[in-house]
């Protein structure tokens, strides 16, 4: 019987998260060496995403550069509608791959769309029901659920919410959230922090509250009040360590660190190294966040999530008990850190919750998808006669 040619599969992404997400998914390709993965990256997010590929051992085939501080969401796709233009104007690829919900991920799929080639999205169908919450990650997710040719949902939730909106059934599959994949991966590696505060708070196990904040729909003055209610936790707590990797935007700092500098036990710091922040975040009582990937790391974790937006796409940590949704206002977050430092038995019955994301197999089951995808094209060409844009030799 003739060999079947290995297909070359573009994975497209731009962002640490998307990056952490994907890496799975390019090892087992590697793995099953049917198919050959050719990582373009929009480098938008350059250092973050060169420690992720060292820890993965995933070295890019393209790199667009994107690389800009103060870039607008209109340079962003333009920039990256450009650099994946070019990118696939000269290689040959069979199939596209994109993550989430970020620009990069909806320049991808619409340049792969402007030349007929399939898009498979990971971690698709997650939905808020409000295009501007969180912004402008549910447009882009709604987007590319348009374009998408197969749509591997994390949840059964994010399954039913793609039906929902008429995505044909055989076209979705219940693959699990990668993010655990890769979180097992790192979780086993041996890593210490180099931040000595925090490394000596695990190693004497001192309560830790673990924080991150950048929405862009809280850069008004809702991250300011999230900063206002850790200076009041931490002024009641003074034995608790609040740990604030600050983001790379300006607004975002200047929002934190003029609020919280003066606070002797909340440190705030540069972004910790992927498998820095995982050892960090396994090691936490409490992780506040507006990020939707901790979201999903915490539980998986053992540890209680306070989600400082109105809004979340991962409903069904709630729905399992293992998150609580509390906006960005002062009192609220006050409150509920201040019940999860004192009352251990709701403490206990946060961290023990169901984890809803994933059991570390969602990338066998994301390539699976991509495989079939390509077969069924493949044998559709062969009866019709016709050979797909895609697929040509």
């Amino acid at each position: 019987m003739p060999q079947i040619a290995r297909r070359d599969i573009a994975v497209v992404y731009g962002t640490r998260p998307e990056a952490v997400k994907l890496a799975p998914v390019v090892n087992e390709l590697k793995r099953r060496d049917t198919h050959i993965p050719r990582v373009v990256s929009s480098g938008e997010q350059r250092s973050a995403l060169d420690q992720v590929n060292q820890l993965f051992d995933i070295v890019p085939d393209h790199d667009l550069g994107l690389l800009r501080r103060g870039y607008s969401l209109d340079d962003v796709l333009i920039g990256a509608v450009r650099g994946f233009s070019e990118y696939l104007d000269g290689h040959q690829v069979d199939a596209v791959v994109v993550q989430g919900d970020t620009t990069t991920a909806f320049a991808g799929a619409l340049t792969a769309y402007h030349r007929q080639i399939p898009v498979v999205h990971v971690e698709a169908g997650l939905r808020t029901g409000d295009i501007y919450s969180p912004f402008p990650e549910e447009a882009n997710r709604k987007f590319i659920s348009t374009i998408a040719a197969r749509h591997c949902a994390p949840t059964a939730l994010a399954a039913r919410n793609l039906r929902h909106e008429h995505v044909p059934e055989h076209q979705v599959t219940v693959t699990g959230n990668t993010v655990i994949d890769a979180l097992m991966y790192t979780a086993s590696q041996p890593v210490r922090v180099s931040e000595p505060v925090v490394e000596a708070a695990i190693k004497e196990g001192r309560r830790i509250v673990l924080v991150t904040a950048h929405r862009r729909e809280s850069w008004d003055d809702g991250i300011e009040r999230v900063a206002r209610a850790l200076v009041e936790v931490a002024d009641r707590f003074p034995d608790v360590l609040v740990v604030l990797p600050l983001h790379g935007s300006r607004l975002v700092r200047e929002a934190i660190v003029p609020t919280t500098f003066n606070t002797p036990n909340i440190l705030l710091t540069d972004a910790l190294p992927y498998a820095e922040f995982i050892r960090t975040l396994s090691n936490a009582t409490v992780a506040v966040t507006d990020s939707g990937g901790i979201q999903e790391e915490a539980p998986a974790l053992d540890v209680p999530v306070v989600i400082t937006r109105d809004t979340t796409e991962r409903p069904e940590l709630l729905d399992a008990g293992g998150g609580v949704l509390v906006g960005t206002h002062t009192g609220r977050i006050v409150d509920t850190l201040t019940t999860l430092l004192t009352d251990e038995a709701l403490h206990r019955r946060m961290a023990n919750a169901h984890r809803p994301f994933g059991d570390g197999h969602a990338a066998s089951r994301v390539v699976d998808v991509i495989e079939n995808l390509l077969a069924s094209r493949r044998t559709e060409d062969v009866v019709t006669g016709r050979s797909a844009p895609a697929l040509a030799n």
